[in-house]
């Protein structure tokens, strides 16, 4: 009998995975069957709460053993949102005891620990993703479709990814402490402005990038200092150019526009669409008009908007990553294109943060041999 339906586990009862937890459950073709804390009782709280939210039809287990879940026999694929500097022993075990493994975002703390994970899940034929939930939004889809029919040929690509942490969040949370996330918010941002641009850019990669931390924690005895606010350019063949900037210091925004010969792309949310039953992006295509003594410049600008829900519903972005990667796991087929564009991502975000090291001199990325 074919099997219809992918049985998750999550390790680790970290705040995203509240939000996967709907998307589980929404995605159609998934069932949550366990999730792992090290403390049984974190596990329980983690489940009563979002049970209380988004009940699934059957009450997944607590557990608090990482290692028991992964040995279950009803468990095809995991749900990794464990801090970065674990991540690579936990996504490695994973593999060994043949689940598929999805993970947050950055995958590795490096690109040489990005290798060994893809290694692992190569070498015993499991599915690697990491979990950019906008990858996989129909917004995404068409927005592939508005670049090639109406922007023309891209010229800059620019990008912001910000959020701010008033000085309680810079002590106390993972996402400021080295030892844990030691990529700080060019890991947890800018992770998603370089998948964006790369994206944009058909997935081929820069031929060289700049990068600048403006802020930065102070180390101490148990943590490195890791970036609050970082800036980075990308140049790419023919004179394509692109900007970013993420940061833990800043007020909330998330846009991206993309500028062509033909037209100008902008989406104000493209990471975590507005709260609405739509998804929108605009397109201008503006004109300066000059009649005699008179100048007039045109906007031009028009909003489009799709049928699609902006999260927690079936056919949101996040529901479809996990019927994506469920279909996968139940087909019996590997994609490849998932680990390849996250080692894509890694390497130019290890550049950028090697040229801010360096004084911001350019740094080349070459092709993997």
């Amino acid at each position: 009998m074919t099997k219809t339906t992918c049985r998750w586990g999550i390790l680790g009862a970290a705040f995203i995975a509240r939000k996967n937890w709907q998307a589980i459950r929404d995605a159609g073709n998934a069932t949550l069957v366990a999730v792992a804390s090290r403390d049984l009782t974190r596990a329980q709280a983690f489940i009563a709460e979002c049970q209380s939210s988004a009940p699934h039809p059957v009450l997944p287990e607590a557990m608090d053993s990482y290692e028991a879940l992964l040995a279950r026999p009803d468990i095809d694929a995991v749900y990794i949102p464990l801090p970065t500097g674990l991540r690579k022993e936990w996504v490695i075990r994973a593999a060994e005891a043949g689940k598929h493994v999805l993970v947050e975002k950055p995958v590795g703390c490096d690109a040489g620990e990005v290798l060994e994970i893809l290694a692992a899940c190569e070498k015993h034929r499991v599915q690697f993703m990491d979990g950019v939930m906008f990858m996989h939004g129909q917004r995404q889809k068409k927005l592939g479709q508005v670049l090639q029919d109406e922007v023309g040929q891209i010229r800059h690509i620019a990008t912001q990814f910000s959020f701010f942490g008033d000085a309680e969040f810079q002590r106390t949370n993972i996402r400021a402490h080295g030892k844990l996330e030691p990529l700080g918010c060019l890991g947890d941002l800018g992770w998603y402005c370089l998948r964006f641009t790369v994206w944009a850019m058909n997935d081929n990669m820069p031929l060289q990038v700049t990068g600048c931390i403006h802020e930065a924690t102070e180390a101490s005895a148990d943590s490195t200092s890791v970036p609050l606010a970082f800036s980075g350019t990308l140049t790419f063949a023919g004179g394509v150019s692109a900007s970013f900037y993420c940061s833990f210091t800043a007020a909330t925004a998330q846009w991206a526009i993309i500028s062509g010969d033909k037209a100008l792309l902008q989406v104000s949310d493209f990471v975590l669409p507005f709260a609405a039953d739509q998804t929108n992006y605009s397109l201008t295509k503006s004109e300066f008009a000059l009649d005699r003594c008179r100048a007039d410049m045109h906007a031009g600008k028009t909003t489009i908007s799709l049928d699609e829900p902006s999260n927690n519903a079936p056919g949101s972005q996040e529901s479809r990553l996990f019927q994506t990667f469920s279909q996968i796991v139940l087909s019996g087929e590997l994609d490849a294109h998932w680990p390849h564009i996250t080692l894509q991502t890694q390497r130019v975000l290890d550049a950028c943060l090697l040229s801010a090291k360096e004084g911001s001199r350019s740094v080349l990325l070459t092709p993997l041999s």
